[in-house]
Parts: C-alpha cells; sequence; structure tokens
C-alpha cells in the first residue's frame, strides 16, 4: 500500500529541505545502517522516473515548501489531519474491542483488536503521517506545537511511502 508521509525539517533552501528530507525517508526505509525499516520505499516528488508512485500516484505536490507558507500549510495540515483520523480510528476500534471481546477473544486477535491496540500505541509507520528530521513520528499536537514554535526556518517535505 502507498501513502504520503511528512517530513518537518530546518533548512535554509529548498534544495537543502529535500536532502534533509531524503535523510529522513532513508531512515525509514532502513537505508541508513543505524535504522530499522518501517516502510519499503519511498519516492520524493521531483523524481520523473516512475510510473507508480510519487506523481503518477497522487498528482504534483511541493517538492518540499516552507511550512509558514500556503503550500507548507496545506502539507502540514494534511499531515496532521491524516495522523488524527488514523488514531481516533484505531482508538475506536480499542475501545470496541474492550467493551465486545473477552480478554480471552482479544488475546487471540479477534477482529484484529491487538493489531489496532498496537496501532494506537505506533511511534512511527502507516498511522503516523508527519516526521521530525531525526525520523521521530510526531504522534500528538503538542509535540507538532512545539516543533513549530522552537524552529524558525522550516520546511515540510512530502514523499510517497510503500508499506
Amino acid at each position: 500500500m502507498h501513502m504520503v508521509i511528512y517530513a518537518i525539517v530546518e533548512a535554509s533552501t529548498q534544495d537543502k529541505a529535500l536532502a534533509t528530507g531524503k535523510t529522513v525517508f532513508d531512515r525509514l526505509v532502513g537505508a541508513d545502517p543505524h535504522s530499522c525499516a518501517v516502510f519499503d520505499y519511498f519516492v520524493t516528488f521531483e523524481q520523473e522516473d516512475t510510473t507508480v508512485a510519487g506523481k503518477a500516484r497522487w498528482g504534483e505536490l511541493p517538492t518540499a515548501a516552507p511550512v509558514d507558507s500556503d503550500d507548507g500549510q496545506a502539507l502540514l495540515e494534511r499531515g496532521w489531519e491524516a495522523t488524527k483520523e488514523e488514531f481516533e480510528r484505531n482508538l475506536d476500534r480499542v475501545k470496541e474491542a474492550i467493551d465486545e471481546l473477552s480478554d480471552e477473544e482479544i488475546m487471540r486477535d479477534e477482529d484484529l483488536a491487538r493489531h489496532a491496540f498496537h496501532q494506537v500505541g505506533a511511534y512511527d509507520g502507516p498511522t503516523v503521517f508527519l516526521y521530525t528530521e531525526h525520523a521521530t513520528g510526531i504522534r500528538h499536537r503538542g509535540q507538532l506545537d512545539r516543533l513549530l514554535e522552537e524552529s524558525e526556518e522550516l520546511w515540510i517535505v512530502p514523499a510517497d511511502v510503500h508499506f
């Protein structure tokens, strides 16, 4: 499956932002020797040589945009809303499992209950859409707000990832 994720990075130019974003995505696909693969591969939106990912799948997105620009705000909102929606969807599944299933049924992963528990607690992967420049998933609004307040030259870099 494919999804668009976003790296929020400090940089002085678009080229530097893209380079730093690619470093984040490399870590998330396990290309960095000190990282674990969370996704299979990524394609950024300046790449023209693919027919199944990036622009070919999602259309035109900025290669990288300053967070305080209109494009940057739109990407940031997309990433945050997707993270929030996935969290709420999985949390609803957890609450339903607790209300309706026995401990044994949850232990057996009836209706993928344990999977939903795992997704609610995930720090990265298909339920987290925003990442810091250290490849750390942004899991709550306070964490995002703190990042936005503490940095001055923030860029957001989108990538199509497969998992």
